[in-house]
């Protein structure tokens, strides 16, 4: 009986019941968790994904199970929190978190950081004409470009509106590449830029009116959603968080949104996203492509800003550092931290941060108006 009683369970338990697939999952799972952890890849967003991915491959539990019709048993846990995201709750809501933990000054000082925020979505487009040219379609061509942007909630955004089978393959590459953009970045930015360009020291920027702060979220609002009203869940949300902050007579709403919400749905948004990532639609050839391309655009990105900052230079009569081309891609802030860095190796009494923050929080703007356009196209 005791050995009955032990095959039953053996029987009924998920080690009798797991595949080979689902154990490459787990096993890209547990890498996921190492860089997360130990490497501190972009811990906050990589380490919920992993897990999410770690659940959802261990078979029997029926995290991501619908109910069944007819049935009063609920569906799986996952299930559920992934409505967040399937509806584009999540990606709207931490966008109004990023506002409101986001300083537009440095962008309102110097207008010309719109351009290379710009600029630096060219990947986008390049990717989006090299997938459409082979398997994919429009619509899948247009959520993979998305990548290049180097934001993780449009990519997401865009994705499950385009093309929702892609979106374990997307998350995965658009939040990898985020995290890997100290790998990325610095030897672009050394190969296209020279020692005396990356020497350059700017100068102070001006200073920003309380006046100048508030309108802006009112203005950029007004102005993105007439042009390209399907953009009105991000950038609105986008520009809401940024005005509970500015106006600084709603400190508590603005607390919430910077601090205890935007922390909650990245919770549910890393899980469930990764939770998408199952054995049976990842482990296919489209999957490597959509990573490959994802790699494609975000090198590209990272050259249009710094080719457009080259170009600044030049016109400036050598005021505008390069460097801070770099930073148009939309990962805030770390992609305005490389650009002081690099500039602090060629001179060490270079301070370019605050002059990387206008094209880096430029590129948060630019690659929700280009999701827009792709959506106004291909939605």
């Amino acid at each position: 009986m005791f050995l009955d009683a032990l095959k039953t369970i053996w029987e009924t338990s998920g080690f009798a019941a797991i595949t080979w697939q689902e154990c490459i999952m787990i096993g890209i799972a547990c890498v996921l968790l190492y860089f997360a952890i130990v490497k501190k890849f972009e811990p906050m967003l990589l380490l919920p994904i992993a897990f999410g991915i770690l659940l959802a491959n261990l078979p029997l539990t029926g995290l991501m199970s619908a109910p069944v019709e007819g049935s009063t048993e609920p569906g799986g846990l996952l299930y559920y929190l992934y409505k967040g995201v399937k509806l584009g709750i999540y990606p709207s809501l931490i966008f109004l978190g990023v506002g409101a933990m986001t300083d537009f000054g440095p962008l309102i000082a110097r207008p010309s950081g719109l351009f290379l925020g710009a600029a630096a979505q060219l990947g986008i487009f390049i990717v989006f004409i090299i997938a459409v040219s082979t398997v994919f379609t429009p619509q899948e061509a247009a959520s993979i470009g998305i990548i290049a942007g180097a934001d993780g909630p449009t990519a997401i955004y865009l994705t499950t509106r385009l093309a929702p089978e892609l979106l374990p393959a997307i998350a995965i590459a658009a939040y990898s590449y985020m995290a890997l953009i100290p790998m990325i970045q610095p030897p672009l930015m050394r190969l296209l830029t020279t020692q005396k360009e990356r020497e350059i020291k700017m100068e102070q920027l001006r200073e920003v009116s309380k006046l100048e702060k508030v309108c802006f979220p009112i203005a950029v609002t007004i102005f993105c959603v007439l042009l390209l009203p399907s953009v009105a869940p991000l950038i609105g949300m986008l520009m809401l968080g940024n005005l509970f902050k500015e106006s600084g007579v709603v400190e508590r709403l603005s607390n919430t949104a910077q601090n205890a919400l935007i922390n909650i749905v990245t919770i549910f948004l890393g899980v469930t996203v990764g939770a998408t990532a199952v054995a049976d639609n990842f482990l296919s050839p489209k999957t490597l492509m959509v990573i490959g391309l994802g790699l494609v655009g975000f090198v590209f990105s990272t050259i249009g800003g710094l080719l457009l900052g080259k170009l600044l230079c030049w016109m400036s009569g050598g005021k505008i550092n390069p460097l801070i081309g770099s930073a148009g891609v939309s990962a805030v802030p770390m992609a305005a931290r490389l650009s002081q860095v690099e500039g602090q190796k060629a001179n060490p009494s270079n301070f370019l941060l605050m002059h990387a923050m206008g094209p880096n929080v430029a590129g948060v703007i630019g690659s929700a108006v280009a999701a827009g356009i792709l959506l106004a196209l291909f939605g």
